[in-house]
């Protein structure tokens, strides 16, 4: 692993910034009526944001057909660096035929506000159903990171982007850290040693043991719950972000322990999301991140460890970040404290451990998961979010 002055090395070696300096913006701004116009979705908002801030270094704009077609294929950009899921701007044919190579494309937010740029420098077809059997292993239209490729343009923009400012974060200005904050916040700490975590879901005390086990071998964890785009049926990202501040507040060591939101939106691409969630973590000067049980995974599209199993597709040191791999946590009733089956000598009957689909269950009948699967202050914030 690099490390320089600044912690680990960016994915790629440079963090890239695609933020647009005073006079940029000043000078796109003046653009603004003439330019041809792309409205973005909510997830390509996010990538617009993550490629711009650096957290998808070493992306410079949405992806060409070289970067596209290897990764698709290979889980690697054109020039061999480890990448495995593709970042694209689609758009329908007839939008793609109005657009000129070349020439600069403005883009708008689902609100019709301009919020970026693209210089656009190729315009080109793929095959959906390629991206969804490679990508995510399915071409079921149900899986939900299939559903958006297919219905999406079928022509990608490619080019280099600009963001045109850096807004706070609605909801959550204060954890809006960006990877060049994290970086120099993990320095000011004296923190050599970074483990990422990745959540879309409440914090539950299975995550919080693995994300312990972790914290007694680094300096620091970095809890990174996304709060892009998820699916419909996922817990909001406001009542998330109101449980880990009460778990971290009670039962965390305030030092040792940097919450921040990650604005990218979810894919739910099982394995190749878990390499591609490293990287980002990478960026944000993560040296560790924990794979879990059926990372980003969704329905029964993926094996339990097969996020696991794809680290072993690249070479030692490849990836340039350290995945700290962890078996599913439960509450042991015989050991009478969290385990897993390392370390319990328990039966299944002697385990307590439940989905999320059955604590959502759950508090929809008005009942609190115990204590032993959910801290009781959480458990009743959910309960609180539920029942309004």
């Amino acid at each position: 692993m690099s490390y320089n002055k600044q912690g680990i090395a960016p994915h790629g070696g440079q963090l890239i910034n695609r933020i647009a300096t005073p006079e940029q913006r000043e000078e796109f701004l003046s653009k603004a009526e003439f330019l041809p116009r792309v409205q973005l979705d909510e997830r390509t908002v996010s990538d617009l944001e993550m490629i711009a801030i650096g957290g998808f270094s070493p992306l410079t704009g949405f992806m060409n057909q070289a970067d596209y077609n290897r990764v698709v294929a290979e889980m690697r950009l054109a020039d061999g660096t480890p990448w495995s899921i593709p970042i694209t701007l689609s758009v329908t044919e007839e939008i793609a035929a109005s657009l000129q190579e070349g020439g600069y494309v403005r883009l708008d937010n689902p609100q019709g506000e301009y919020i970026g740029l693209l210089l656009l420098t190729e315009k080109y077809t793929y095959d959906k159903q390629r991206e969804a059997i490679n990508v995510y292993r399915t071409d079921e239209e149900k899986h939900p990171g299939v559903k958006v490729v297919y219905n999406q343009g079928s022509v990608n923009l490619a080019g280099d982007v600009w963001l045109l400012q850096r807004h706070p974060h609605p909801l959550f200005p204060k954890y809006q850290i960006d990877p060049a904050e994290s970086r120099r916040m993990f320095q000011e700490k004296g923190w050599r040693t970074i483990v990422g975590f990745q959540t879309r879901n409440p914090i539950h005390r299975a995550h919080e043991y693995i994300q312990k086990c972790a914290l007694e071998t680094v300096d620091g964890l970095f809890l990174h719950p996304l709060v892009g785009a998820t699916k419909e049926d996922d817990i909001p990202a406001d009542v998330r972000m109101r449980c880990y501040e009460i778990l971290l507040d009670n039962y965390y060591p305030q030092n040792r322990v940097i919450l921040a939101i990650n604005p990218a939106a979810m894919r739910y691409a099982g394995p190749r999301e878990a390499i591609f969630h490293a990287l980002v973590r990478k960026n944000y000067g993560c040296t560790h991140f924990i794979v879990g049980r059926d990372h980003a995974g969704v329905g029964d599209y993926y094996g339990t460890y097969d996020a696991q199993y794809i680290f072993d597709e690249f070479a030692p040191g490849e990836l340039g970040i350290i995945p700290m791999m962890f078996e599913h946590a439960f509450y042991c009733l015989r050991t009478k404290q969290m385990a897993t089956t390392k370390t319990s000598p328990s039966t299944p009957e002697e385990r307590v451990h439940l989905s999320g689909t059955k604590v959502r269950e759950m508090l929809r009948r008005g009942e609190l998961p115990p204590p032993e699967f959910s801290r009781p202050e959480v458990a009743a914030e959910l309960a609180r979010a539920m029942h309004g």
